[in-house]
């Protein structure tokens, strides 16, 4: 998440975007009269650029760009997630969306800064169906980076703010419903007498904040969950989990965690917000829900979602079907030979009730990514004898380093107390194209590498396999390309750095009676094997629930196509079918670590309320299918 940049061209675009705190305190807070270079060169650009499109001019538009440049837009333009390159790619995006997008009145929200001839400048703008917020980043040759995002709808804009409502309803009235009775009679109807829009299933964080989304802007919903209570999906894991990302990284939407939370919160304290983030937010949340099978009428254009609902079978038929089953998908739990003989307790990572069964017992962790570490920390703090089988070369990040060399430009105490607003924070992160997120994120990688180089070092005299990633980038870019193979260290590396945790290598073999039986020929003594071997892809889910002629036609689900480990090629330029139109009509991916769930449920949560309004949503480079798994 390193806000430092790998060349000169990108270390002075990033300087410029810290800026001056005043510049940020609003997002229509119109720049002082006087003009500075910097705004001078901002607005004529816009100046042009908005000229070009009103012209509907591809080649003029596409030479106000940088030879080398990208426009990422989030459903403004594409009404779709989408990033072109280079001058053909601007020209091209422009030929096929400007006529009906009708983008007009770019302005400032707020003084552009200037730093070695790179200016950087947030931006307002219009379209037919609603309101834009921008970013854009100028070079000698023209724009470097343009990021285009919605913002709202007009005429359904959220209940905020001065549209706030009122509430309390003054005066006598022998009818009057309260909020109560008019809650209660959602809740009966919804379902049975009349349909909800969206169905939401998977009722984790990511499905909460689309909820909570879906709500504010008036769409009738219901977000899924097997378990009993909001949050369970949390309360029910390993009793050490924490957070391993800061608190000013994770709000939700609408409302923020207090300013006295804990910077990494325990896994039953953030079970608890989630539930009480679901009441307040309205959420149409139906727990003890499991959805059994979804299938689609192209006729109809309705899906028909089949639920047991605590017992009672209902039927909901939903015209938009969102998964939001975590974006890791269906966990991976290896095929072994002498499975069915073992004597002694094996769970996939996700099942692990915690440690305390496990006091003198001889454990196995096979994996050695987050969760592998997680489990055999705690598992030697009561007192097992645990073994982690490390398969593969891991990056740890120690998450100190982490939080002060990457995430604290945007997202700690100090970027909030220099004005910065988890939005803007989110919008500038938005605004760093995945083709060159790697070199925003090196040099972060390089600064940590020499400030733990004795952890490091250690970490190798014990024989664990480090790395930085294929191409020293480190774990960030790890997580959006393969959505594994890092450790954010919060104590337990240093317990295989010093041999309290056993530490072996190589591919398991099978289980015997009493034992992991390793490709090598070791032999493991075991009494509880714990597979920490993750998961696969969220389209797993939809071969589940729905078909597997669903999941194959949708694809393989997460990933950039940068062609390193875990995530082939081609070039994709964002996340694969992740909180965007897919190739199945009317079926939509939502999941992510918190921030995620944040950010990009707002542009999920818009392109569903345009379809439900009857806005024309024409989609500009629907993504194609190149992987099934």
């Amino acid at each position: 998440m390193s806000q430092t940049l790998g060349d000169d061209q990108t270390r002075e675009a990033n300087q410029t975007s810290q800026g001056d705190p005043a510049a940020r305190q609003g997002w229509e807070t119109r720049p002082p009269a006087a003009k500075s270079a910097a705004r001078t060169r901002a607005e004529a650009w816009l100046a042009e650029f908005e000229a070009a499109l009103t012209a509907r001019d591809p080649d003029r538009a596409a030479a106000l760009f940088a030879t080398t440049s990208f426009w990422r837009d989030l459903v403004a333009f594409t009404w779709n997630l989408k990033t072109v390159e280079d001058r053909d790619g601007v020209a091209d995006l422009v030929r096929a969306t400007a006529a009906d997008t009708g983008a007009h009145d770019f302005h400032l929200t707020a003084e552009p800064t200037e730093t070695d001839g790179v200016v950087e400048a947030w931006l307002g703008f219009e379209t037919t169906a609603g309101r834009g917020r921008g970013h854009l980043r100028l070079v000698d040759e023209g724009a470097w980076t343009l990021l285009t995002t919605l913002h709202e709808l007009k005429g359904h804009e959220e209940p905020s703010g001065h549209r706030r409502p009122k509430g309390a309803e003054h005066g006598a009235d022998p009818d009057r419903t309260t909020w109560r009775e008019s809650r209660d009679a959602e809740a009966a109807e919804l379902g049975r007498t009349r349909q909800p829009y969206v169905v939401v299933v998977g009722g984790g964080q990511g499905g909460i904040a689309l909820g909570a989304r879906l709500r504010q802007l008036g769409v009738p919903h219901v977000v899924l969950d097997a378990h009993a209570r909001p949050g369970d999906q949390w309360r029910g894991r390993y009793k050490s989990l924490c957070l391993h990302d800061p608190v000013w990284y994770d709000h939700l939407p609408y409302l923020d965690f207090p300013r006295n939370w804990p910077v990494f919160a325990p896994k039953d304290k953030i079970a608890d917000w989630l539930e009480m983030y679901t009441k307040v937010m309205e959420i149409n949340y139906w727990s003890s829900s499991t959805c059994r099978s979804a299938s689609y009428d192209e006729r109809t254009g309705e899906w028909t979602v089949l639920v047991d609902r605590d017992g009672e079978q209902v039927e909901l038929r939903p015209r938009q079907l969102v998964l939001a089953t975590g974006m890791a998908g269906k966990p991976n739990v290896p095929e072994l030979p002498g499975q069915d003989r073992f004597r002694g307790e094996q769970h996939h990572s996700s099942r692990h009730p915690g440690p305390d069964a496990y006091r003198g017992k001889r454990a196995v962790v096979i994996g050695s990514n987050n969760s592998a570490f997680d489990i055999c920390g705690a598992l030697w703090e009561v007192g097992a004898d645990v073994t982690m089988v490390q398969r593969s070369s891991t990056h740890i990040a120690k998450s100190d380093s982490l939080m002060e060399l990457s995430l604290a430009p945007l997202y700690s105490e100090e970027a909030v107390e220099a004005g910065i607003t988890t939005q803007q924070a989110d919008l500038v992160f938005a605004s760093q194209p995945y083709r060159i997120m790697d070199r925003f994120q090196r040099p972060a990688c390089e600064a940590m590498r020499e400030r733990d180089a004795d952890f490091y070092a250690r970490l190798a005299a014990a024989g664990f396999r480090h790395d930085f990633g294929d191409d020293d980038s480190g774990l960030f870019m790890k997580y959006l390309r393969r959505g594994s193979g890092y450790y954010i260290d919060v104590g337990a590396a240093d317990l295989v750095a010093d041999g309290r945790v056993a530490l072996a290598h190589g591919q398991v073999a099978e289980l015997t009676e009493d034992a992991v039986l390793l490709a090598d020929g070791t032999a493991l003594p075991a009494d509880l094997v714990v597979y920490a071997t993750g998961y696969g892809s969220m389209n797993g889910w939809a071969a589940d629930l729905i078909s597997q002629e669903v999941a194959d036609k949708v694809g393989k689900v997460w990933g950039v196509g940068s062609d390193t480990t875990k995530d082939p090629g081609p070039w994709e330029g964002e996340l694969r079918n992740m909180w965007k139109p897919t190739q199945q009509e009317a079926l939509w991916f939502h999941g992510g670590n918190l921030h995620q769930s944040r950010h990009y449920s707002l542009y999920l949560a818009l392109q569903l309320k345009a379809r439900f309004e009857g806005v024309p949503t024409p989609v500009y480079g629907l993504q194609e299918v190149h992987h099934t798994t």
